[in-house]
């Protein structure tokens, strides 16, 4: 390696040792370097702080969808609550790890941070204080004993270069001798010449040897001076070197969570979840919430009573409550008439029938099924209403004759309203709602809109 000090242009560095000239500037980078590298460690954990968040983030994020999953999912029992304690798990770790981001941003981000506010002052001109301080100490220490080397260099230049006169001389010299063709004169010429080089050698060489003797004497006082600014710059990297080792445990304290009471806590516990289930536990609830344990129904014989109490059957609910809202039923004198004697079949306003739909559930217990149909009708509007287009209903519990709505007997043992030989004189114009067909051979079909005229 070779270098150049400021004031000694022209020394030639002949080693990569400290104490050649210039080769100082390595220990005065380490102040620059110092710096860097704490805006390096700072880089460093603000990118493990986002990693804990975005780790935060999507065991959060797992959790509430796994957990929704299980919940909805067929799993049941201590083995669901089992599952759903690793997203117990996770949200209870996530919550840890947002925790050492925080502590990674907000202690030791800004420890460093702020110790390296304090180290380093910046100058007006660029570059900082510490730094220009150590390159004036180098700079004054080096100063003398560089010049000192130079002259050295220089005497060393002039010694070298008596040498080769000298050497040059003395081989023209001896050259001359064996030509006849050389005179005297210029003989005694080359001969003065071999004279003065040897002279010259030995001034040099004296000048060579002074100025070295003299180094010398200022190499003692040159090293120590080298050596209190260079301590100087090593307490100051001492003083970064054991913050970044201090700052580097605290980081890993905050890092390793298998220290931490709670995050053990979390495992013990979780260990605990997946131990408390019980496989027996699971299939006895499944027998006595889903299987043969349930409670049942049966059913019972039922005598038959032509009292006012008659029971619905579940195909007369249906056809009750589901079904076309018939409007606009136009009725003659004699039809009012009739429908007044017969208030339990249909109500009858001047010349409009407005019907409600009746929301009788087919899915009711046998018990809900005993309320009369005259105490059905006396706290509503009775609704002629048919199937829902497309609707499928179970005929079972029911036989066919019980499953027309208009049969030939009421609720209260009179003759049906709409019976051919009670009212044969009797038209009825219906304009439909919307398109029906007919589902059963006693159904009519409608086109919504348009009226329909029957008897």
């Amino acid at each position: 390696m070779s270098g150049s000090y400021d004031d000694s242009v022209g020394v030639e560095v002949s080693s990569d040792s400290f104490w050649e000239v210039g080769n100082y500037k390595r220990t005065v980078k380490r102040i620059d370097d110092g710096h860097r590298l704490c805006n390096d460690l700072m880089n460093c954990i603000h990118e493990r702080a986002r990693i804990e968040k975005v780790y935060a983030q999507q065991l959060t994020e797992w959790a509430k969808r796994w957990k929704q999953l299980v919940e909805k999912g067929p799993q049941y029992g201590t083995v669901e609550r089992a599952w759903c304690a690793f997203m117990s798990e996770a949200e209870k770790v996530s919550e840890l790890h947002l925790e050492v981001k925080g502590s990674l941003m907000n202690e030791d981000f800004e420890k460093i941070k702020n110790w390296q506010k304090e180290a380093f002052h910046k100058q007006m001109m660029g570059g900082f204080k510490e730094t220009k301080e150590a390159e004036d100490g180098f700079r004054k220490a080096q100063k003398p004993w560089a010049k000192k080397l130079k002259e050295v260099e220089a005497a060393k230049k002039a010694y070298h270069a008596a040498c080769k006169e000298e050497k040059l001389a003395i081989s023209r010299e001896t050259n001359s001798k064996a030509d006849p063709a050389l005179n005297p004169e210029q003989l005694k010429k080359l001969q003065d010449k071999v004279e003065r080089s040897k002279q010259d050698v030995l001034k040099t060489k004296e000048k060579y040897e002074k100025s070295l003797k003299e180094l010398d004497n200022a190499t003692p006082q040159y090293m120590e001076n080298m050596e209190q600014v260079f301590e100087q710059c090593q307490q100051f990297e001492e003083k970064r070197l054991r913050f970044f080792r201090e700052v580097l445990l605290e980081v890993q304290k905050h890092l390793d969570l298998s220290n931490v009471a709670s995050y053990k806590n979390i495992y013990r516990e979780l260990e605990q979840n997946i131990k408390t289930a019980d496989a027996v536990e699971d299939l006895r609830w499944f027998r006595a919430n889903q299987g043969p344990g349930m409670s049942m129904n049966w059913p019972q014989f039922e005598e038959w009573s032509a009292d006012l109490n008659r029971t619905l059957s579940r195909r007369e609910k249906k056809k009750a409550s589901d079904g076309v809202t018939l409007t606009g039923i136009n009725q003659t004198g004699d039809q009012v008439s009739q429908s007044n004697k017969h208030s339990s079949s249909l109500s009858v306003q001047s010349n409009t029938v407005q019907s409600v739909q009746s929301s009788y559930n087919p899915f009711e217990d046998e018990e809900d099924t005993g309320s009369t149909v005259s105490e059905k009708e006396d706290n509503k509007i009775k609704n002629v209403s048919s199937y829902e287009k497309n609707q499928s209903y179970p005929t079972d519990w029911s036989d066919e004759e019980s499953n027309n709505p208009f049969s030939s007997t009421d609720a209260n043992g009179d003759t049906n309203p709409f019976d051919e030989d009670t009212s044969p004189a009797m038209e009825v114009r219906v304009r439909a709602l919307y398109d029906y067909e007919g589902q059963e051979q006693d159904e009519l079909s409608f086109k919504a809109g348009k009226f329909t005229a029957f008897s």
